[in-house]
C-alpha cells in the first residue's frame, strides 16, 4: 500500500529546495494520512448509516492528539448527522478564515463494484474506494496539515476554522448550520470545489478556482385524474399522457444562452489548453458570447452545457396505482441547475410556460433553493492559490471558473461569505467516477495535496 508512490514522495522531497515541507514531519505527515484515508474510506458515512458522527468523533481525536485543545474542537449533532468545527486561534484579530469539506459519500452498493468501496486499494498508480476522491482525501488531507502545523508550532495571523458538514450529498441540514453560525468570516476556501486538469497524456493544462456555482432546484410535476377500470379507457384524460407530454416539452427546450467574468475566463483557458471543434467554439464564445453558432456546439456537449445555459433535466417519474387501472396521479421530477443571477422563480415560470398546460401543477421540491451569487475574485486569494500550485506545476494557468453542480459553498455565498473552491488534485476528465462505480483518485495526487494545503495555509491572506 505505502511501497511506490510514498517511497517516491520522499524521494521528490530530498531534491525539492523548499526545505520546511521536507524531511521527518513531511515523512510522518504522509504516513499518517495514509493510514487515517484507510480508516475513512472502512467508515461508510452515507444516508442512513448514522457513521458520521463517529467519523467526526475519530477526527477530534486525531486533532486533539496533535495539540488542539478540547474547546477548539465541536462536534454540532445534525439530524441524524454531526457537522465538526476545528478553530486554529490565530495572532491577530482579523475576521476568521474558513476551510470547509465534507464527510459524507454517496452510498455504494459492494455487489456491483470490482473492489470493496469500503476498502481502500492501492493498484496501478491509482488509490480506489468510496471517498477517495469525493472527498475522504480532501478531508484527512486538511485534519492531517492542521495537525502538522500544529505540532510544528506554528501560529497563523489569522484564525482559521475547519467547517466539516455532514451531509452535503442529501440535505445539507448541517452545511446549513454551519452557515448561520460562520457567516460572518472573511472568506472560504472549499477542499470539495474547483480543481486541475490532466489531459489524456498527464500533462497539466489548468488549474481552476470555484468562485461561483448554479444554484439547485428541483420541481415536482404533478397531474392527477378521476381514474377508473383500464377496460374503459380515455386517453385525453390520463394523467400518465398528459404527463408525458409535458415531459416532451421540457427536453425540447432550452434556456438563454448566459455567461459572465467568471465562465468566459474559464472557457477561454480551456480552449487554450485544447484543440477540435469545440474548442475553437469555447474561443468563439468567449470572444463573442452572442454567437449563436458557437454556444451551439457548446451546448451539445454533455460536460460544458451547463456553462453557457440554465438547464433542468427529468430525474425521477412515479404514476399509477394499479396495473389494471386508469392512473390517478402521475408525477416527475425537474432538477434544475441555474445560472447564477437567474431567479428560481423565473424558472418555474419558464416551466409553466413552455408546458402551457394548467392541469399539470408545478411545485418547489425542499428544501427552498438557495440563491448563491459569484464571490468576488479576489487578487489576494487567487495569489496564493496560484503560488501554491506553481510550486507543483510552474506554469500551468489558474483561471476562476463556476461549478454546474451544487456544494457547501452556495450556502456560505448565499450568508454573505465570499467562498472559493481550491480543491489541490489533478485529474484527467472523467477519471474520478465521482459518485460512481470504481471511484478512484491517483495516488501521486496526495502528497502534492499535503504539499499544496501546507504551503496555502502557511501563506493565507
Amino acid at each position: 500500500m505505502r511501497g511506490g508512490f510514498l517511497k517516491a514522495a520522499l524521494v521528490l522531497c530530498l531534491f525539492t529546495p523548499v526545505t520546511a515541507i521536507c524531511a521527518e514531519s513531511r515523512a510522518k505527515a504522509l504516513t499518517e494520512t495514509m493510514d487515517m484515508l484507510r480508516h475513512a474510506i472502512a467508515v461508510e458515512t452515507v444516508e442512513d448509516k448514522g457513521q458520521t458522527p463517529a467519523f467526526a468523533a475519530y477526527l477530534a481525536g486525531k486533532l486533539e492528539a496533535a495539540g488542539f485543545a478540547k474547546t477548539d474542537i465541536q462536534i454540532i449533532p445534525v439530524a441524524q448527522t454531526a457537522a465538526l468545527v476545528v478553530h486554529y486561534r490565530g495572532s491577530g484579530k482579523a475576521k476568521p478564515v474558513l476551510i470547509s469539506g465534507h464527510m459524507d459519500v454517496v452510498a455504494a452498493d459492494p455487489k456491483d463494484w470490482q473492489r470493496d468501496p469500503f476498502t481502500l486499494v492501492e493498484e496501478n498508480g491509482y488509490l480506489y474506494g468510496r471517498g477517495v476522491a469525493d472527498m475522504k482525501s480532501g478531508i484527512v488531507e486538511l485534519v492531517q496539515t492542521f495537525m502538522r502545523l500544529k505540532r510544528e508550532g506554528f501560529v497563523p495571523r489569522r484564525e482559521m476554522i475547519l467547517v466539516f458538514s455532514g451531509d452535503e450529498e442529501t440535505d445539507m441540514a448541517s452545511t446549513r448550520e454551519l452557515a448561520r453560525l460562520h457567516h460572518e468570516a472573511e472568506y472560504l476556501l472549499n477542499a470539495d470545489a474547483g480543481g486541475g486538469t490532466f489531459d489524456g497524456e498527464g500533462k497539466p493544462l489548468l488549474f481552476e478556482i470555484q468562485a461561483a456555482e448554479k444554484s439547485y432546484a428541483d420541481f415536482l410535476l404533478t397531474v392527477t385524474s378521476p381514474g377508473g377500470h383500464s377496460s374503459t379507457p380515455n386517453p385525453p384524460q390520463n394523467a400518465i399522457y398528459k404527463l408525458a407530454r409535458a415531459l416532451d416539452a421540457v427536453a425540447a427546450y432550452s434556456f438563454p444562452v448566459s455567461h459572465s467574468e467568471i465562465t468566459l475566463a474559464s472557457l477561454k483557458a480551456l480552449a487554450d489548453n485544447s484543440q477540435g471543434k469545440l474548442a475553437d467554439a469555447m474561443h468563439a464564445f468567449a470572444a463573442n458570447p452572442d454567437d449563436a453558432q458557437a454556444a451551439a456546439v457548446i451546448s451539445a456537449d454533455p460536460e460544458y452545457v451547463g456553462q453557457i445555459r440554465t438547464t433542468c433535466v427529468a430525474t425521477m417519474l412515479d404514476g399509477g396505482h394499479a396495473l389494471n387501472a386508469l392512473p390517478q396521479r402521475a408525477t416527475a421530477n425537474i432538477n434544475c441547475r441555474i445560472f447564477p443571477g437567474v431567479e428560481v422563480a423565473s424558472v418555474q415560470a419558464t416551466l409553466e410556460k413552455i408546458i402551457a398546460n394548467p392541469e399539470v401543477k408545478i411545485s418547489v421540491q425542499p428544501p427552498p433553493p438557495v440563491t448563491s451569487p459569484a464571490s468576488p475574485l479576489r487578487a489576494d486569494v487567487m495569489s496564493a492559490v496560484s503560488a501554491a500550485i506553481h510550486k507543483r506545476f510552474a506554469k500551468v494557468n489558474v483561471v476562476p471558473g463556476m461549478s454546474a453542480g451544487a456544494t457547501d459553498s452556495m450556502h456560505f455565498r448565499s450568508a454573505g461569505v465570499p467562498s472559493y473552491g481550491v480543491n489541490p488534485h489533478f485529474a484527467k476528465p472523467n477519471d474520478t467516477f465521482a459518485h460512481g462505480l470504481n471511484e478512484k483518485l491517483p495516488a501521486a495526487e496526495i502528497p502534492a495535496a499535503l504539499d499544496y494545503w501546507y504551503r496555502l495555509l502557511k501563506r493565507l491572506p
